[in-house]
């Protein structure tokens, strides 16, 4: 009798025990699912994180730091320089073959600058200096040399567009790092946009200058004769005022 109630004893806190186990495993359920959704959340944020990072800014300068720039594409090399005056034109273009600068277009010039403070890579990747010729960047495109009122310099190499034509590889201020590889950028197309343009787009067209052809193609409609034109018909109008000698013996008709 007392071992049968012994065996009753042991099976009843056996059974307790595992209602008492069962009961906090249940409750912890909830709480560990709670966790888990909670880690999945943490990973999702923090990959989208790191795809952010990759966006970085080139270059960390202000517009009013650049004092000149220098352009070299496969058609031209020009120079852009700022201006010391307060006035008017703020920026100067001196051309290879023009001993003397000439005013720059505003507009243009600003669309450069403001690419090269605000613009941003993509993404980047670390390359060895025999693989630049797949990214277009041992024949490039265009050049771009900054330099900064400071003194500082800084530069923009553009390569090819990517696979599928939607970015530019290029290189901001290239060095080689202790791997022996040089970083590559994908940045946006307006880079190759902004300098690969006719010279004439570059130059800010004077009034003057744009009068010139309309006072040449005046000249050939004749509505508003030149100075030698006018000298010309004043002497021949003088030839034609000129008396005809009279003959002082006519001859007789017989």
């Amino acid at each position: 009798m007392k071992r049968t109630t012994l065996t009753l004893v042991i099976l009843a806190l056996g059974l307790s025990g595992f209602v008492y186990f069962d009961e906090i495993r249940r409750k912890n359920q909830p709480q560990q699912f709670a966790q888990n959704h909670l880690n999945k959340i943490n990973q999702v944020n923090q990959q989208n994180q790191q795809t952010q990072t990759t966006k970085q800014q080139i270059f960390s300068f202000n517009v009013e730091d650049v004092q000149s720039i220098d352009i070299k594409t496969k058609d031209y090399t020009l120079n852009l320089e700022r201006s010391q005056k307060l006035e008017a034109p703020k920026w100067s273009i001196k051309l290879p073959k023009s001993p003397n600068p000439e005013p720059a277009k505003e507009a243009i010039v600003s669309y450069l600058t403001d690419l090269l403070v605000k613009g941003k890579s993509e993404s980047s990747v670390s390359i060895s200096p025999n693989q630049l010729s797949e990214f277009g960047l041992d024949k490039p495109q265009a050049t771009i040399d900054i330099k900064l009122k400071n003194q500082k310099t800084h530069q923009v190499i553009l390569g090819k567009f990517n696979f599928n034509n939607t970015f530019l590889y290029a290189q901001a201020d290239p060095v080689i790092d202790n791997n022996g590889n040089i970083q590559v950028l994908l940045v946006s197309k307006d880079f190759a946009n902004a300098v690969n343009r006719e010279l004439s787009e570059w130059q800010e067209i004077s009034q003057a200058s744009a009068n010139q052809p309309n006072e040449q193609n005046t000249e050939k409609s004749g509505k508003q004769p030149s100075a030698e034109g006018a000298k010309q018909a004043e002497q021949d109008t003088k030839l034609d005022l000129v008396p005809i000698p009279i003959d002082p013996n006519p001859a007789h008709t017989k």
